[in-house]
């Protein structure tokens, strides 16, 4: 199976170290998925995480080297051309479903504009694709 997981997904990661998405990330460590990102994708992550509400609670030094592991570790692939056959209510999501379809890979999110296309689309909530995983 390949993932593209949502910036949203890595940052709750982050922030919640026993929380369904870190075990996702703990998941895709053991080889139980392959992890797809984008240039767009890592620099939205990289954005975010300069957030000042963010940096409060993720260490600069940490920010990156998540950064950094996910550049050396996840298959990282060129962003598509192509819009996505379904566009989500918020267009600046769109590049994720995109990305997601072209690559063959479900997509996971917690933004409800994404999990809304999930009957169209492989769209998944952490915890459905955990259960997927262990199916």
């Amino acid at each position: 199976m390949r993932a593209v997981l949502d910036p949203n997904v890595l940052i709750s990661a982050l922030l919640a170290p026993a929380g369904k998405p870190a075990a996702i990330l703990r998941a895709w460590s053991a080889g139980a998925f392959e992890l797809v990102a984008s240039p767009l994708l890592l620099a939205e992550l990289e954005r975010a995480l300069a957030y000042p509400k963010l940096r409060a609670r993720i260490h600069e030094s940490e920010a990156a080297a998540v950064v950094e592991w996910l550049r050396r570790s996840a298959t990282v692939v060129s962003d598509p051309d192509e819009p996505p056959t379904r566009a989500s209510e918020d267009a600046g999501d769109d590049y994720l479903i995109a990305l997601a379809e072209h690559e063959r890979a479900a997509l996971v999110s917690g933004d409800r504009h994404l999990l809304e296309l999930a009957g169209d689309l492989p769209i998944y909530a952490p915890a459905d694709l955990l259960i997927l995983l262990n199916e």
